[in-house]
């Protein structure tokens, strides 16, 4: 049995009652190539799916308390998780009833009963088309440098009233330099679901979350909700990332690392820190504009130790 060349382990989700199918899927790929996390209620699976994205989902439309196509449409709708990869299982009468893919917005489908050979082929084929997506983060799996810009000018156009927060860790590069990259990863993907969430925590069709790269984030919100956003954000991300430190810096607050000029010297616990740029009335022309101004607040930010948020109070004056 030959197994898809994926760049590493992929994480997937299925979402049925029906243990034959379960038996089926998990038989297609070693474990070291795929990883299934199994449920048998669509609700119980929404949560687990919002906090912990996996690479794919598989979702059963015969499922009694969500149908699969409903599922689909649930992940497609939040903005953040739209790249995410979602196929249906589906029984031929759903097909002949008739669906309308361009609302449930399925990436592909399995037509049941399935083989192996072919449920294999069909699910590599989607997780790789979703691989060539070149502009997701491979790491957060947030939409990256093209569809951000795209978003900020497509906003600037419009000239719709939007606040865009530009998000920058401090000290990172001595806290991977120190825990190496693996536990480095393990904290932007924590600083990508606590802006996920904290986002999401604030409800709308308007807010946009980015990662450009590295440690810089970016998220779109109305201007009446940033400086909210921003609060909140940094009380859960003070909260949580001492707990990615070892017991003996935690309780120190401070680590032993190398400076970028290669002296070993003492730097604090990570912070956050996060520049707001704000479009009123359409005072923004390019999205070069509000890259500018945000390199000029993010340079006040980074001048205090802790997490701290920097507003762009000559344009922050939107209507509510």
């Amino acid at each position: 049995m030959e197994s898809c060349m994926f760049p590493r382990k992929q994480n997937a989700i299925l979402i049925t009652d029906d243990d034959s199918l379960r038996e089926l899927i998990y038989g297609l790929f070693p474990p070291d190539v795929m990883e299934w996390t199994h449920y048998r209620r669509a609700t119980a699976a929404v949560e687990a799916l919002f906090n912990e994205p996996p690479d794919l989902l598989l979702a059963d439309n015969r499922l009694t308390d969500i149908s699969g196509a409903e599922v689909a449409s649930m992940v497609k709708s939040e903005n953040v998780y739209r790249q995410l990869p979602v196929m249906l299982c589906l029984p031929p009468e759903d097909l002949e009833k008739g669906m309308d893919f361009s609302l449930i917005e399925a990436d592909d489908f399995l037509l049941l009963p399935v083989g192996a050979a072919e449920a294999r082929s069909r699910i590599c084929l989607t997780i790789s088309r979703a691989l060539r997506s070149l502009d997701a983060n491979p790491l957060s799996k947030l939409p990256g440098n093209t569809s951000i810009i795209q978003r900020i000018q497509d906003l600037i156009d419009r000239r719709e009233d939007f606040a865009l927060a530009y998000v920058d860790l401090d000290y990172f590069k001595s806290y991977n330099d120190k825990y190496g990259f693996s536990r480095g990863d393990e904290a932007l993907m924590m600083t990508a679901r606590v802006i996920v969430n904290t986002v999401r925590g604030f409800g709308g069709t308007a807010s946009f979350v980015g990662h450009v790269g590295g440690d810089d984030f970016v998220f779109i919100m109305p201007p009446k909700h940033i400086e909210e956003a921003c609060q909140r954000l940094i009380a859960t991300f003070d909260q949580i990332i001492p707990n990615f430190y070892d017991h003996d810096d935690r309780e120190r607050g401070r680590i032993c690392s190398t400076d970028r000029q290669g002296n070993i010297r003492e730097f604090p616990i990570m912070a956050i820190s996060l520049a707001v740029v704000f479009n009123c009335n359409g005072s923004l022309k390019h999205y070069g504009e509000a890259s500018a101004i945000a390199m000029g607040l993010k340079k006040k930010a980074k001048e205090i130790e802790t997490s701290c948020y920097v507003l762009d109070r000559r344009k922050s004056n939107c209507d509510s």
